[in-house]
């Protein structure tokens, strides 16, 4: 994300920062990117200033969601000089928290521009630095790197990937082992890993030590997290019944997907050759995200021409999972459904497997889901007494819920075995969705109406998201100041009955700045900055469980449009 600080430093000062930072970078396409910015701004434009500014004011901060950003020269963008600051400091932090013994990493990238550029940068400076470093031997899915960090017994874990950000974006998410079972890095860890990179960051990442006598992980790494994922599938009806269109959205996914639905004994999918193979570029889409208007336009027509009953999307690093339905009511013939109509399902089949594996204490076992999420999961646990969990957003919070059995978040995230790989994964979310699928066409029913049959059972649940994507930052606290300070006492027509601020932590969640709104009719409005664009995001959610399923959708989605009015107008 671009920061919008007003500058702090005067020109000589900038000047003599960039040229510090030029003279330590390795890479000839930043270095002659900052070099070319450095005379323009000594020969006066005030524009190459400005961008320095926009380079050298701030840096990119490391966070529980690691680094992310643009690739391009200084310390607020994604670079090998910000790349090698990261690794070495996150190598002395291993090597102080090493409990005897020499700490390992185990280190994945995807297919995005210099991922595996900056995974041997890491490898080196962690051996360099004495700590065992185990290179992925290929470009691979996140969740083989998420599986790696517990199958290999790894301290930790570096996945260079930005998933589903835009093509020049790339970022490092941190993974730990141990105690923490290879789930993303949390506070306080996060801080004390930016601290540590800071005292890198003060002197030249050429003087840092650097070997070649890393590991390069063996083949039998991918096997391992295949045979985990094909394992997935449970249903002992016919697997093939069920004809599917795969896009790995120009991303990482296809080689091992294609094996796992394979060895699970699925139909062979009709893939969509255009974004089927790695490309940095993504030149098909505008967005490489499943959730974007028009990603899934391909996938659509490869559909329609096979006459496919499912679309299954993975984004480039295959984390997450769209899946579409057909739809005749559509222009395109298929609808993607919502995050939170692919949680539920999910939710509902971890359920009764929960159910079919209990013994005489009933079933055993939580449902997790971030707090944004939609209400249905928490539904489907009441009405099988297994425990319910919300969580604060993000798959490193999700997956460290006690006692664990399935969890996902709205934006596309599914967690559905935790005791293989504690983040979420595309894959295997594909494996339970498609397993699912058959098991349902054995009986005729499709995706579709089995959504139907979760209104008739749980309630109907209705959910909107609104984006306001902002181009000054201080708009978002502004609003988020606002709401604090002259809370809403209604929302159109309906009376606001509570108001919950996390920002000090709540009811057991720790602290972030997230406003959950609660109403009279039971609807629910929740607010909290992006972590990672611009944006300050807004969520609804209602439901009912009145009359008929008909009845139930139009009193829900009446609800959530009204309050999505109410809110656009409260938040300009």
């Amino acid at each position: 994300m671009t920061d919008l600080t007003p500058p702090t430093k005067d020109t000589p000062e900038l000047l003599a920062e960039a040229r510090s930072w030029l003279a330590q970078d390795p890479d000839p396409e930043t270095r002659d990117e900052l070099e070319a910015l450095i005379v323009a701004a000594e020969a006066g434009s005030a524009e190459a200033v400005a961008d320095l500014h926009s380079r050298f004011d701030e840096r990119l901060a490391f966070g529980t969601a690691g680094l992310r950003g643009a690739i391009a020269a200084g310390p607020n963008r994604m670079n090998r000089v910000l790349v090698a600051q990261a690794a070495a400091g996150f190598a002395r932090w291993l090597l102080e928290h090493a409990e005897g013994g020499t700490p390992s990493v185990v280190i994945g990238y995807d297919g995005r521009k210099n991922s595996d550029v900056f995974a041997r940068d890491t490898a080196e400076l962690m051996a360099g630095a004495g700590v065992r470093a185990i290179l992925l031997p290929r470009l691979l899915p996140t969740p083989v790197l998420a599986f790696a960090v517990r199958h290999l017994d790894a301290s930790a874990g570096v996945m260079v990937t930005a998933s589903h950000n835009p093509p020049n974006d790339n970022g490092y998410k941190v993974y730990l082992g141990g105690e923490d079972h290879g789930s993303q890095i949390v506070s306080p860890v996060d801080a004390e890993i930016a601290a540590r990179i800071l005292d890198v960051a003060r002197g030249s990442v050429a003087e840092l030590p650097r070997s070649d006598r890393y590991e390069i992980a063996p083949d039998d790494v991918e096997r391992a997290y295949i045979d985990a994922t094909v394992a997935v599938a449970v249903t002992e009806t016919p697997r093939d019944a069920v004809s599917f269109v795969y896009t790995a959205m120009h991303g990482v996914g296809w080689r091992t997907a294609r094996e796992v639905f394979a060895r699970a004994g699925f139909a062979s999918p009709t893939p969509v050759t255009e974004q089927i193979d790695p490309d940095p570029a993504f030149p098909t889409v505008a967005f490489p995200n499943p959730e974007e208007p028009g990603a899934m336009d391909l996938s659509f027509r490869t559909a329609r021409d096979a006459g496919a009953d499912l679309v299954i999307a993975n984004d480039p690093d295959a984390d997450r999972l769209a899946v579409a339905v057909p739809d005749p009511s559509s222009p395109d013939g298929y609808r993607r459904l919502s995050g939170n109509e692919v949680g539920a399902l999910l939710g509902w089949r971890a359920a009764e497997i929960a159910a079919e594996r209990a013994d005489e204490r009933g079933p055993v076992g939580t449902l997790a889901c971030s707090v944004v999420s939609s209400p249905a999961l928490a539904a489907v646990a009441r009405a099988y007494t297994l425990d319910f969990a919300d969580t604060l957003t993000g798959f490193k919070w999700v997956s460290r819920a006690p006692g664990l059995v399935y969890g996902y978040e709205e934006a596309l995230g599914y967690l559905v075995n935790p005791d293989t790989v504690r983040d979420k994964d595309g894959i295997s979310a594909a494996v339970a969705l498609l397993d699912l699928a058959n098991g349902l066409a054995a009986d005729s029913v499709t995706i579709a109406e089995r959504l139907e049959q979760f209104a008739e059972r749980f309630g109907f649940f209705a959910s909107d998201q609104i984006s306001l994507r902002v181009t000054d930052l201080s708009r978002i606290g502004e609003i988020m100041a606002a709401l604090r300070s002259t809370p809403p006492s209604h929302l159109g027509d309906v009376r606001v009955t509570q108001i919950d601020d996390l920002r000090d932590g709540f009811g057991g969640l720790p602290p972030s700045d997230v406003l959950r709104i609660l109403l009279e009719d039971g609807s629910r409005v929740m607010v909290r900055p992006s972590g990672t664009e611009p944006k300050l995001k807004i969520y609804i959610d209602a439901s009912s469980d009145e009359g008929t399923v008909e009845e139930r959708r139009r009193t829900a989605t009446g609800r959530v449009a009204a309050l999505s009015e109410a809110m656009r107008s409260l938040v300009g």
